[in-house]
């Protein structure tokens, strides 16, 4: 069975995807490796640039030994996009209130958000969440790319228990007025867009993408 890497050290993520391959691939994560601690500077300037850094960074990092158990390392970067907010917290999502001298995890990026968009009018709370996905392979220079988004705005409160970072204040279009943390995992799976982007990824991985699945499929030049 082909094995996917992926790059996370986020247990929810990992359980995610293995929920999205339906059997088809064997998940690990970085703690499954041996890659808990590795740091990863995210630099980028957009999701798709961070995932590329990601996925290139932990193909780097592991031991020969491991290498010939693992076909693919597939790295994500998503984050909330908000218009009232000129496109913020955008790349800098999981690190929203560290920036700004908060505090840290998703509470206090939470806590941030409301604290910026409390003046702001119902109509204008347009936002969006956007994943990019890049899978690179282990024994070649191989790479797949693909990007996904799901539209909502941003609730007055949280609700709900379930997912993680801002899924307790974002309502989704499909499920208003519901937030995405109440929504069951096959809901938030069918619309969010980490699982449009995994779904692509996992399409092509495993030999069944259309030629639309991906925003780009290359292998790029030496």
């Amino acid at each position: 069975m082909t094995t996917i890497l992926l790059a996370t050290q986020n247990a929810k993520k990992g359980r995610e995807l293995a929920e999205l391959a339906r059997g088809r691939f064997r998940v690990q994560t970085l703690a499954d490796v041996g890659l808990a601690n590795l740091a990863i500077v995210e630099n980028g300037a957009t999701f798709a640039e961070n995932a590329r850094i990601k996925a290139r960074a932990v193909k780097a990092a592991l031991a020969p030994a491991v290498v010939r158990d693992i076909t693919w390392v597939l790295a994500d970067d998503s984050g909330l996009v908000v218009d009232a907010l000129d496109g913020k917290p955008g790349v800098r999502s999981a690190r929203f209130a560290a920036d700004h001298g908060t505090g840290a995890g998703d509470e206090a990026n939470n806590d941030l958000l409301l604290l910026l968009l409390a003046p702001v009018p119902d109509e204008r709370r347009s936002a969006r969440f956007a994943c990019a996905v890049c899978a690179v392979a282990v024994d070649s220079d191989a790479m797949h790319e693909a990007f996904g988004t799901v539209e909502g705005h941003v609730a007055r409160a949280r609700v709900g228990s379930g997912g993680f970072g801002y899924d307790p204040l974002f309502i989704p279009v499909a499920h208003a007025p519901l937030r995405m943390a109440e929504l069951t995992s096959e809901q938030k799976h069918a619309i969010s867009h980490r699982g449009v982007a995994m779904r692509a990824a996992l399409a092509t991985l495993g030999g069944q993408a259309r030629p639309s699945a991906f925003a780009r499929a290359r292998v790029p030049r030496a």
